[in-house]
């Protein structure tokens, strides 16, 4: 073989790696939202930087007029090829008033009959990391780990004023087919909650589930499904007394147990993704298709309505660099 053909087969072979490269590295970046909670296991390359600006909006509960917009800027550094910090904000802008008393904390939020809640406050932050253990691209399947604190200032639900702690423990799980143009995630999350208002402390242990499925139908583009079943267990302390027909849940020097599930829901639906070269952007909405709770949640037709909305909303824009 000459020297010239020898010189053409090696820069082929090399242009091909390069794209091979190239190609990973796109899904890489593309992975990182391509739904609504679920997330795929990549971590961010060393010493680059991702800024996010985000809303998960939620509508809806029950015969009650409801919007709650949870806007998020976040960050996100790579110490390592495999280790990811983040920080982020979050904005809770509430809408909502209702005519039923039983469905709380809004309607006494509200002022009660005839009221209405309308506020734009800072929420809280959250402080996050996420290390990769396996690649979804050379080993069988993708798994990382994640652990957040978050401290929030206002109650997601209703906008009332609280102190909130959480530590959120994630797993990731990812699996890609048809040479990555198929990916399914799994994302499991538990979260542990110590929560204060006047007259009530919290002690909260909640389960998210999210599953999402995604294909690419056109270079740059993804449009998938996703699945998410959220629940929390506990028996909060009013006035210093627990519902002594409820368990508790703790965590702590005290020991740990779950208590009683108050909610559950669970949702369903579409999502899309595009990415271009250094953004992409990530939209998706997730209908209540059932849930439920204890006596002492609000629930209607097959679904629960105190913790839950109709829809949940999301759209997110990343830009990298």
């Amino acid at each position: 073989m000459n020297t010239k053909l020898m010189k053409n087969k090696n820069l082929i072979t090399a242009m091909g790696l390069a794209a091979s490269v190239f190609l990973c590295a796109q899904n890489a970046s593309a992975e990182e939202s391509l739904w609504v909670y679920a997330t795929g296991t990549d971590t961010r390359p060393k010493g680059s930087t991702e800024l996010k600006l985000g809303t998960i909006s939620r509508f809806g509960k029950a015969d009650s007029s409801y919007q709650f917009h949870d806007i998020q800027a976040e960050i996100e550094y790579g110490v390592t090829d495999k280790l990811t910090i983040g920080a982020e904000l979050m904005l809770f802008s509430h809408n909502y008033s209702t005519t039923n008393p039983d469905l709380q904390p809004y309607f006494d939020t509200q002022g009660g009959a005839g009221g209405k809640f309308k506020k734009t406050s800072i929420g809280g932050y959250e402080l996050k990391m996420k290390y990769n253990i396996l690649s979804p691209y050379m080993d069988p399947f993708g798994f990382s780990v994640g652990l957040a604190f978050d401290h929030r200032f206002k109650y997601r639900l209703d906008g009332a004023d609280i102190s909130q702690n959480s530590v959120e423990v994630y797993g990731y799980f990812q699996k890609n087919f048809l040479d990555d143009t198929l990916i399914f995630a799994f994302t499991p999350k538990i979260e542990f909650e110590h929560r204060t208002s006047p007259g009530v402390v919290e002690e909260e242990i909640a389960f998210d589930i999210a599953i999402g499925v995604s294909y690419r139908v056109a270079p740059k583009w993804f449009v998938g499904l996703e699945f998410r079943h959220q629940s929390d267990y506990l028996n909060p302390r009013e006035e210093g007394e627990y519902d002594p027909d409820l368990d508790r849940s703790k965590f702590g020097l005290e020991g740990f147990s779950i208590g009683s599930q108050h909610q559950n829901g669970n949702y369903f639906g579409p999502t899309v993704h595009y990415a271009a070269q250094n953004w992409w952007v990530t939209g998706g909405a997730l209908f209540q298709v059932w849930g439920g709770g204890s006596v002492n949640a609000f629930n209607r037709d097959g679904k629960n309505w105190d913790e839950h909305e109709s829809v949940h909303v999301r759209w997110t824009v990343g830009y990298e660099f």
